[in-house]
């Protein structure tokens, strides 16, 4: 395969996948804003929310406060901010079309649908009228997109960096959400998010535990596999080291790997070693020892490995990337 398809057809599913993961977060947030609480603690939210992303000096630059509408309106359709749900869904479009001939008639029809149904909703109003509904039909459209592909793609290289651009930018996800969200809940305490600061908070609001559980469809999960209350070293073990989670990083990165062996070449064998080394650490991980260590700082180690294993992966298959 060419490697410039290749790397269209890698960032269709990474765009793909963040938008979906953008409105996961934005309609948690949306849902645990309706709660009564201070604004202070409203305000907190939303700041969690850009962090996660990265973008709270961005937004800075163009918004004056950070509230429920200004920071939706930032997320949703602000085409300065490319990880805003429009310029998410345009760059997904975009590269399907730059590979059409790849693609099954089915999967091009559902991008360009989706894009194109974006944005006649946005002028309807129908994000203004019911946030709640519009971002369940922007994850509903990544389901369909995701079960499109499967359900009609030969199972061949094309495939393969389609799932692998899903499975790496969902793990990348799932790990700021986790930093983010604990940091957040347990209080800010520095390296160590379960000791004595931790147990003054274990009545730490329900319905916050239930929504980092809920962005990642993970609260039915939960309760059938611990089948108790929420505690957040539980949370944590769920997210980071069950492989039967389908967003959990065990899960992605197994994916991940699979989908290497699958399009491995001459020189892509320190990349996949790369990826072995952090499926395993997960795969033999214990929980009690990440928390020992510091949950902040396993989560960034393990974001500066997922963007290391990005770069490898553009290096050893795609389109050199620019200097």
């Amino acid at each position: 395969m060419l490697s410039r398809t290749a790397d269209h057809l890698f960032w269709m599913a990474r765009y793909m996948e963040r938008a979906e993961n953008t409105a996961r977060m934005l309609d948690v947030n949306y849902q645990t804003s309706l709660l009564p609480q201070s604004a202070d603690t409203a305000e907190q939210g939303w700041r969690g929310l850009l962090s996660i992303s990265e973008l709270t000096g961005f937004f800075e630059q163009q918004y004056a406060t950070v509230d429920a509408k200004s920071v939706m309106d930032f997320m949703v359709r602000d085409e300065d901010n490319l990880s805003s749900i429009v310029c998410c869904l345009r760059a997904a479009r975009e590269n399907a079309r730059a590979v059409r001939g790849a693609l099954t008639t089915e999967v091009w029809e559902t991008q360009n649908q989706t894009w194109l149904e974006f944005n006649r909703m946005l002028k309807d109003g129908a994000f203004e009228r019911d946030p709640g509904a519009f971002f369940e039909w922007v994850k509903f459209r990544s389901h369909l997109s995701r079960g499109v592909t499967v359900g009609t793609m030969l199972m061949d290289e094309a495939l393969h960096f389609l799932r692998i651009g899903t499975f790496l930018e969902r793990a990348d996800n799932t790990a700021r959400l986790l930093d983010v969200k604990f940091h957040a809940l347990i209080g800010g305490v520095a390296g160590d998010y379960f000791g004595s600061a931790a147990k003054e908070t274990q009545e730490v609001d329900f319905y916050h535990w239930s929504a980092i559980l809920r962005s990642v469809s993970g609260f039915e999960i939960y309760r059938k596999v611990y089948r108790n209350v929420i505690r957040p070293e539980r949370v944590a073990e769920l997210l980071i080291l069950r492989p039967d989670m389908p967003r959990s990083l065990a899960a992605c990165m197994n994916e991940v790997v699979l989908n290497l062996e699958q399009v491995a070449n001459s020189q892509s064998s320190e990349t996949r070693r790369r990826a072995g080394r952090l499926r395993s650490d997960l795969q033999y991980g214990r929980i009690d020892e990440i928390l020992a260590t510091g949950l902040h700082a396993y989560l960034t180690q393990f974001l500066d490995r997922v963007n290391d294993l990005g770069v490898g992966i553009s290096r050893d298959f795609l389109v050199p990337m620019a200097a």
